[in-house]
């Protein structure tokens, strides 16, 4: 799939970053859902990161973890969720969808079964959040029988030899963290490690995605200085579907206001980005 390329070609030949938002699908119900992916897209988003509700998401913090508990509630299926997923991809034909995933959902439906469903719903990449690079092979195959790519996660603190089998091994893009933790708890991106991104460049990773630490403007320069390639997201809009799913109109207006402060920030041109 060229999706991710094309993507970032068009941005970096312009200077700016990708920005890709990230939601739950199917929060807080199945129509609104589409409504705010419609205004993720409608407001700027270069691609989108979309996850499945799952019980125990390790690697979110508190406001994601409200999130999945309404979809989970409503008895809103992995099958309803990637469903979705499809509706998603056929409105919007070039734009790259990455889905944000947990081990036990994937073999839950069976590894190949599930890998075959996401390329049914025009799926480009699939992170499965619990998953190390060096458990890369439980995936691997079916990844790539069904043209998925695999995105890895880079934490700052790893090791040359785990930098370097990430560039490797993540394809599409590589999700990048600016510190350890969860997401949801920020910390000033500017005091984020920044010599591990040039490691994986000169692993020749793909492009870099900065997914935590990033909820307002100011942050998006600092990643931009720090030489990433794209921008992630997700608590501070899940955030806003916390506070208003029970006013529609509201958080819809909220979330598109969001989403255009951090999609202009992105878009400036940044010519001190390496």
């Amino acid at each position: 799939m060229m999706r991710y390329k094309n993507m970032f070609d068009k941005v970096s030949a312009k200077g700016q970053l990708a920005y890709i938002p990230f939601v739950i699908v199917g929060d807080p119900d199945a129509e609104l859902s589409l409504k705010i992916i419609d205004t993720l897209v409608a407001n700027g988003a270069d691609g989108l990161e979309l996850g499945l509700a799952f019980s125990d998401p390790v690697a979110d913090g508190p406001v994601i973890q409200q999130a999945t508990l309404r979809p989970l509630a409503n008895q809103f299926s992995i099958e309803a969720g990637l469903n979705l997923i499809g509706q998603v991809r056929q409105k919007y034909p070039e734009l790259p969808i990455g889905l944000l995933t947990y081990a036990n959902l994937v073999f839950a439906q069976g590894i190949d079964v599930f890998f075959g469903k996401c390329k049914a719903q025009g799926i480009d990449s699939v992170l499965v959040a619990d998953c190390p690079v060096k458990e890369s092979e439980l995936f691997e195959a079916d990844a790539k029988k069904n043209n998925i790519d695999l995105v890895f996660i880079a934490p700052p603190d790893a090791d040359d030899a785990t930098l370097k089998v990430t560039a490797e091994k993540s394809k599409g893009y590589t999700y990048v963290l600016s510190r350890k933790g969860i997401t949801g708890t920020e910390v000033a991106a500017s005091k984020a490690k920044t010599d591990f991104l040039q490691k994986l460049k000169q692993y020749q990773s793909p492009p870099l995605v900065q997914g935590f630490g990033i909820s307002e403007p100011k942050h998006v320069f600092d990643a931009a200085n720090a030489g990433v390639d794209g921008i992630i997201t997700g608590s501070a809009i899940v955030n806003l579907i916390n506070q208003h799913y029970n006013n529609p109109q509201i958080m819809l207006e909220q979330i598109a206001d969001y989403v255009t402060s951090i999609a202009q920030a992105a878009h400036t041109e940044h010519t001190y980005a390496t």
